[in-house]
């Protein structure tokens, strides 16, 4: 079963404020070991929404509104995990490393999942 794994954006992340090093160098151990197991076939964090677009299809017209949008609808990174279970899904995201320390938003910005369903 694939999984993805949405990390949602906060202030920081939309201000291109990077982690800390600690943070960096322990997600980095945690991908690896991810990579390592076969369990993460891709993943990567994204841009601030400043830097992006999103188009509305409507029949045959297309509108383009430019960046930046509102937090609460923004994904700062992603996991694409492999495995057997959504079960074995949860254990992986246990492990992670608190994406939002000292509490950007913990509650709010916590990783969640969502089926693929291929």
């Amino acid at each position: 079963m694939r999984f993805m794994v949405l990390l949602k954006a906060d202030k920081n992340t939309e201000a291109g404020v990077l982690p800390s090093t600690e943070l960096l160098a322990a997600m980095g151990k945690y991908n690896e070991e991810l990579v390592n197991a076969g369990v993460m076939p891709a993943g990567e964090g994204l841009q601030p929404s400043s830097k992006g677009a999103r188009i509305k299809f409507s029949g045959g017209r297309r509108t383009v509104t430019t960046g930046p949008f509102p937090e609460r609808e923004l994904i700062a990174g992603f996991w694409m995990f492999q495995v057997n279970s959504i079960e074995e899904a949860i254990e992986w995201v246990k492990r992670c490393p608190d994406p939002l320390p000292r509490g950007r938003g913990r509650d709010r910005n916590s990783p969640g999942f969502r089926s693929l369903g291929f």
